[in-house]
């Protein structure tokens, strides 16, 4: 077998990180996942990132793909972290895949910002051949702010998955540029300005509200945002959920009054609606 996962290294915490995370994510995020640090193979780079799936290794399970929010090291998810999120999905019953994004955390190459770093989101599909517990027939993604746009842009790319879960995710890379400096100069430092039709041209293509008949219509998604979030602002998913009504795409777009970019205030409900979501569509075969 050609293998792309060169390594892989079960986080261990301290006795006091652990009960952090029982605190933040519950018991059962601890007790029953396995959460690995791992670096696999992209368009030929080094690229870091994570795996975790339940501890009972007695049967395979459906795979998630997870998309990081930030931009370069802002954003980066740390082991402490990464044992919480990734573990309280693997604790669901499901393999979690996770990708810093090339350039960053370490990894080889430079993040583009949707550019030629989805195909580091791509390129973690693959990987189910070499873990033994992942049912690689089924598949869903989840991504939070610009890992929304990264899994928008990931379902234009491929049919596999069967959910998609965006949080607080950017559909409109241009309307943020203009309506938020500080959005607008992280997208400049990523994207780049060279020129300004160029920078126009880069985030057109990377924004889904321009092209959403271009996602696969078979994957449901499940959008939730903040009315409040003063990063990525609310009428991304409104604008987009209108357009997806016009072309019939099967989603459900679900906003919480007050609540902020990372719905900090709203976490219990965000984490059952995403567990429900997941449990409809990749646990009912």
């Amino acid at each position: 077998m050609n293998t792309k996962i060169i390594l892989r290294k079960e986080i261990k915490l301290s006795s006091v990180q652990e009960k952090m995370i029982v605190s933040g994510w519950g018991e059962e995020t601890l007790a029953n996942s396995v959460v690995e640090k791992m670096t696999y193979f992209s368009d030929g780079l080094k690229v870091n990132g994570y795996l975790a799936y339940p501890k009972d290794q007695s049967q395979k399970y459906p795979c998630v793909i997870w998309c990081r929010g930030g931009i370069g090291n802002a954003g980066a998810i740390d082991e402490f972290n990464a044992r919480g999120i990734f573990g309280q999905i693997a604790s669901w019953g499901y393999v979690v895949l996770a990708s810093q994004y090339r350039g960053n955390a370490g990894s080889e190459g430079k993040d583009e910002f949707g550019g030629g770093d989805v195909n580091d989101v791509i390129n973690l599909i693959s990987l189910a051949d070499e873990i033994d517990c992942a049912d690689k027939s089924l598949w869903g993604i989840e991504g939070w702010s610009r890992g929304g746009m990264m899994t928008y842009l990931a379902l234009t790319k491929t049919n596999i998955f069967k959910a998609a879960i965006v949080i607080g995710g950017i559909a409109n890379l241009k309307c943020n540029a203009d309506e938020s400096k500080f959005m607008k100069h992280l997208y400049e430092h990523t994207i780049g300005k060279d020129s300004l039709g160029d920078f126009k041209d880069k985030c057109e293509s990377r924004s889904i509200i321009n092209f959403p008949e271009k996602l696969c219509r078979t994957t449901p998604m499940l959008l939730l945002h903040g009315t409040s979030d003063d990063r990525v602002l609310v009428h991304d998913p409104i604008d987009l959920s209108e357009k997806l009504k016009a072309i019939n795409h099967p989603h459900k777009l679900v906003l919480f009054e007050g609540g902020d970019h990372f719905l900090k205030k709203h976490r219990a409900e965000v984490t059952e609606l995403r567990k429900e979501w997941l449990g409809k569509y990749l646990k009912q075969f």
